[in-house]
């Protein structure tokens, strides 16, 4: 098969471009930066070089794909005139009007638990937008959502806390469940969807691991030779003010605590319990602990 993969080679796609090229598949990366397409080659993959923002570039790059993987890449939370939301409405539309002009009749999109929501769930209503504007697509269009829980990545935010506190804090956690994932296990996700080319529209949760902020933090506690870690529940003026005054982008840092806040009450998860995976991830908090620690060197 002739794959897209857009996401240059970050987290998820590098090993899902790796695993797909195993298979046999021919794979064409799309990145911004032509300081990527050497290591792209290296895979063994096809570089396109190019910006998102432009339809013209994705159109083409699309053609004559079996399969395209889409996904929102990060932005700058801390860039004062960033409107995220209307960031993801235009790749958003961008990604639709490329998928139409280029025939693509196999779409699978990076999403995010929670996107079932249009509101309540802070920034992740960007991706409850995309999911909604490729699910304007023609029916011809096969399209799976993969919503992935919370990536074991975004602890990296609480190195400077522990390391000055004590302690993680934040407005959701504590004796809370908070189900994590691995980028590995997304892209081995994304990797079976590609390939599967029935005619379906779907959402497809991936989550390597449930734990609750207590748990999660005497994991990397034990492993970071802290194992007093605690993991404190503050309320939510407690966390806006805190990011607030590290310098991110107010609209973010208001949509951020609104998301954290879904995930203490339930409602960001609501429909993951619905329509929970029957397998989870082979990443384990264990293993992401001992990556975590790389942040803790030995005195």
């Amino acid at each position: 098969m002739n794959i897209t993969i857009t996401g240059s080679i970050g987290h998820i796609s590098r090993p899902l471009a790796k695993g797909l090229i195993e298979k046999g598949h021919v794979v064409t990366v799309i990145s911004s930066n032509s300081d990527r397409k050497k290591e792209i080659e290296e895979l063994g993959a096809n570089a396109a070089i190019g910006s998102l923002e432009d339809k013209g570039f994705l159109a083409a790059s699309f053609a004559g794909s079996d399969a395209v993987y889409t996904m929102v890449p990060p932005n700058n939370y801390f860039d004062p005139s960033l409107n995220l939301i209307d960031y993801y409405q235009r790749l958003g539309d961008n990604y639709t009007d490329a998928i139409q002009k280029s025939g693509v009749k196999r779409v699978v999109n990076l999403s995010s638990i929670g996107a079932h929501l249009k509101e309540g769930n802070g920034i992740l209503v960007g991706a409850y937008n995309v999911e909604q504007t490729l699910n304007q697509l023609s029916r011809e269009v096969s399209i799976t959502h993969i919503r992935p829980t919370s990536f074991y990545y975004n602890l990296y935010g609480y190195v400077e806390m522990i390391k000055n506190a004590g302690v993680i804090a934040a407005n959701y956690g504590g004796e809370g469940v908070i189900p994590w994932v691995a980028p590995v296990d997304i892209a081995d996700a994304v990797g079976e969807e590609l390939v599967d080319l029935s005619t379906k529209r779907n959402v497809r949760y991936v989550c390597s691991e449930e734990l609750s902020g207590n748990e999660t933090a005497r994991i990397l506690g034990e492993r970071i030779g802290k194992p007093e870690l605690k993991w404190l529940v503050i309320s939510d003026e407690e966390t806006l003010a805190g990011l607030e005054q590290i310098g991110m982008n107010q609209e973010v840092a208001a949509g951020l605590v609104e998301m954290y806040q879904g995930l203490r009450t339930g409602l960001l998860a609501e429909d993951y319990y619905r329509n929970r995976p029957a397998k989870l991830g082979n990443v384990k908090m264990l293993d992401f602990a001992t990556e975590f620690a790389t942040q803790f060197p030995a005195k």
